[in-house]
């Protein structure tokens, strides 16, 4: 049998921009309260599994979060830009709301989930699935009989979820995407599968504050 690696994917903890529902994309937003709470219960949910490596998007809302598993492991974090959220070109840094208003068309294609349609600037799913899905099998393929961790974003954790289910990017979303939860997932050269997705056990006492729509992606 074909040894697997075990991969913790990860969202980083809430930002003030999830809240409002502004998309981030890769500008770099840093966390709010309630998501360096998420980060430190994350970190001491995982303080006893035996983690070789840890790797996030070199964005500080991923990165901060990760530096809180590193500092209840004591396993170092790596920056990897793969881990790096889809970059949404002009519609970073504005709302749902704003978008829908102010680029109508383009706001149907992102809500239909145009697997070619891109911001101007930015990517589309199709870019973001191959770097994803590249990045997180050639980071698996050193950890072979191993646990590792990867801290990225709703859209690189919503990207594994399809690659590990063999989901179409065009189906819609029927799983949670939600900061700090920990998901596993297998790897082999075969590909991904999943084992569990979605665990917020961890964060039982969040604060409830406002959450935002479904197709985050940020």
């Amino acid at each position: 049998m074909t040894e697997a690696a075990r991969v913790l994917a990860i969202r980083h903890g809430e930002t003030t921009w999830n809240v409002d529902t502004r998309i981030q994309g890769q500008l770099d937003v840093g966390l709010n309260e309630t998501g360096r709470w998420q980060a430190g219960r994350l970190g001491q949910a995982l303080a006893e599994e035996p983690i070789a490596a840890i790797y996030a998007s070199d964005l500080g809302r991923a990165y901060d979060t990760a530096l809180s598993i590193s500092r209840t492991t004591g396993v170092a974090v790596r920056a990897e830009e793969g881990l790096r959220e889809r970059h949404f070109g002009e519609f970073q840094g504005k709302t749902f709301a704003e978008i829908e208003a102010v680029l109508p068309e383009q706001a149907m294609r992102w809500r239909t989930r145009d697997p070619a349609f891109a911001p101007a600037g930015g990517e589309s799913l199709l870019q973001l699935r191959e770097r994803v899905v590249n990045t997180a099998e050639k980071l698996a393929a050193r950890h072979l009989g191993e646990l590792i961790v990867l801290v990225g974003h709703g859209g690189v954790m919503d990207v594994l979820y399809r690659a590990a289910t063999r989901l179409e990017l065009q189906a819609a979303r029927t799983w949670a995407l939600g900061n700090a939860a920990i998901n596993r997932l297998l790897w082999t050269p075969e590909g991904f599968s999943l084992v569990g997705w979605a665990d917020t056990q961890h964060l039982d006492n969040v604060p409830a504050l406002k959450k935002p729509l479904d197709e985050t992606s940020t």
